[in-house]
């Protein structure tokens, strides 16, 4: 790098100490409604690595983080899968039906299905497009704007109301019907565009819906289950070779060890502060962070290589 110059020159090996960074990054970030995509290009751009293996491993490593929602989240998991072994062999199995937990799993499956569509769709239009500092950055700021708006404007007078983030009539994740997963599906989409944020689109896609920030959360993190397995699933079939010839299986594993258990520490972290103050200090932080970017990016001082 010369100068203030933040921009890949050359391209190099990832190095264990890479591998470390972007795990940390990862696992910070993927449930965060902050954008673990903004983040992770940064650190890309800052640690001067490129090419397919290396996006490769920014998607793959999110495997870790959503087994830490798995941990987390245990008893959610299990309900879900008691109640589909359950439609599946009605008369005898293992673990018992569970009603609760199928249709539980069923409206995560019909959430996921605006975005499954959607991202084959524009996967080519967004790379091409958006994938750059300063439609990145616009993303994070206007996301954090929309953050604070609904906080401020909608989610507050309504918690007042009801008894808090946590209490009274406001709805959580038992309360979800089919057509607040299509609604928070639908919103989900608007994740597509780098720097927007999944955790961010989900959560105020629930917030809309009339769950309690600490709800609308967990709503995300749930959600999290099929729309991330599929994308890190689908880029270890498509990006094998290029992360077996140029990372090593070594290098994946300890990034999704690095990914998982820093995710852990961080959901529960998050869930505290949104239980005492609420989405509008990640907005805050989102305007914060996208103004640097595009200051950045505009002075042509960053630049995200394909």
């Amino acid at each position: 790098m010369t100068g203030t110059n933040i921009e890949i020159e050359a391209e190099r090996s990832m190095s264990w100490l890479d591998a470390l960074i972007l795990g940390i990054v990862e696992g910070i970030t993927e449930f965060l409604p902050v954008s673990s995509t903004g983040h992770l290009d940064l650190t890309n751009a800052v640690l001067q690595l490129d090419g397919r293996a290396v996006d490769a491993y920014a998607i793959v490593i999110q495997f870790g983080a959503i087994l830490a929602v798995v941990a987390l989240y245990k008893q959610r998991a299990y309900e879900i899968l008691q109640g589909f072994l359950g439609k599946l062999r009605p008369t005898e199995h293992l673990l018992g039906k569970n009603e609760q937990g199928f249709h539980l799993g069923m409206k995560l499956g019909v959430a996921f299905i605006p975005i499954g569509i959607a991202g084959l769709t524009l996967a080519d239009f967004i790379g091409e497009n958006l994938r750059n500092p300063v439609p990145v950055s616009v993303a994070l700021i206007l996301g954090g704007i929309v953050m604070i708006g609904v906080e401020q404007f909608v989610v507050k007078p309504r918690a007042r109301r009801n008894g808090g983030f946590r209490g009274g009539s406001l709805k959580e994740v038992d309360d979800m019907t089919y057509f607040d997963a299509i609604f928070i599906g639908v919103a989900q989409c608007f994740a597509l565009w780098p720097g927007t944020s999944r955790a961010m689109a989900t959560i105020v896609g629930a917030q809309l819906r009339g769950f309690s920030s600490v709800g609308a959360a967990e709503v995300s993190f749930l959600l999290a289950l099929p729309t991330i397995t599929a994308a890190a699933g689908y880029e270890m079939v498509m990006a094998r070779e290029a992360l077996l010839e140029e990372l090593g299986w070594g290098i994946v594993i300890f990034g999704n060890l690095v990914a998982f258990g820093v995710a852990y520490l961080a959901v529960k972290w998050f869930i505290n502060i949104v239980t005492r103050y609420g989405m509008t200090p990640f907005g805050i932080y989102r305007i914060f962070l996208g103004g640097v970017f595009l200051w950045l990016g505009l002075r042509g001082a960053l630049t995200f290589v394909e």
